[in-house]
């Protein structure tokens, strides 16, 4: 059963038996319902909301080592695939999805942040129903989630942190706003959360 992190909360990801190797970080939204004369007018609809999913690489001096988003769908040596760029929020589910094989991350990686961004400029307080979820890609069980329910006129959020612990992992639930509108922009803000 998946463990709904309040924000700030961490979960240890290590299973019996050994370690998870394959794992997925989805992340869902969608647009706000208008309401109001306009929105009966528009039958409710907010528009498309493009969100973009990124994952930056860190080392355990917290040195940003590689960055994984629409612009770069592959870490550098192949351990982290992003599914590609949703530009709507539409369907249910997750919109965007990073895959890591642990395994095959390079020895010196021990951060993995996660941020979600809006590269137009939407702000937070059009979106609706924000989630990230970590889920165990053998077994396709959703580990943790996190639903991020502030609001506001930020474009950016550091959403979690997967971090290394000898063997096992952590994740940890941020949900920090910041100005950036790309993923390189927020580097500066995710090293804070590690």
């Amino acid at each position: 059963m998946a463990i709904s992190l309040s924000k700030g909360q961490t979960v240890s990801l290590a299973k019996p038996g050994g370690g998870l190797d394959r794992l997925h970080f989805g992340l869902g939204w969608d647009p706000v319902k208008k309401t109001g004369f306009f929105g009966r007018l528009t039958g409710g609809g907010a528009g498309d909301i493009d969100l973009d999913a990124s994952c930056i690489l860190f080392d355990a001096a917290r040195t940003g080592l590689d960055v994984v988003w629409f612009k770069q769908l592959r870490s550098q040596d192949g351990s982290i695939v992003h599914s590609g760029d949703n530009l709507t929020g539409e369907g249910d589910g997750d919109d965007e999805v990073i895959r890591i094989q642990t395994s095959a991350l390079p020895a010196n990686i021990a951060h993995l942040v996660f941020t979600v961004n809006s590269f137009r400029g939407q702000t937070f307080d059009e979106v609706d129903n924000a989630v990230c979820r970590v889920v165990d890609e053998a077994t396709g069980a959703e580990l943790c989630r996190y639903t991020l329910n502030e609001k506001g006129k930020h474009t950016g959020v550091v959403m979690g942190v997967l971090s290394k612990s000898g063997d096992a992992w952590t994740f940890k639930a941020v949900g920090a706003p910041t100005a950036g509108r790309t993923a390189a922009e927020m580097t500066d803000a995710a090293v804070h959360h590690i």
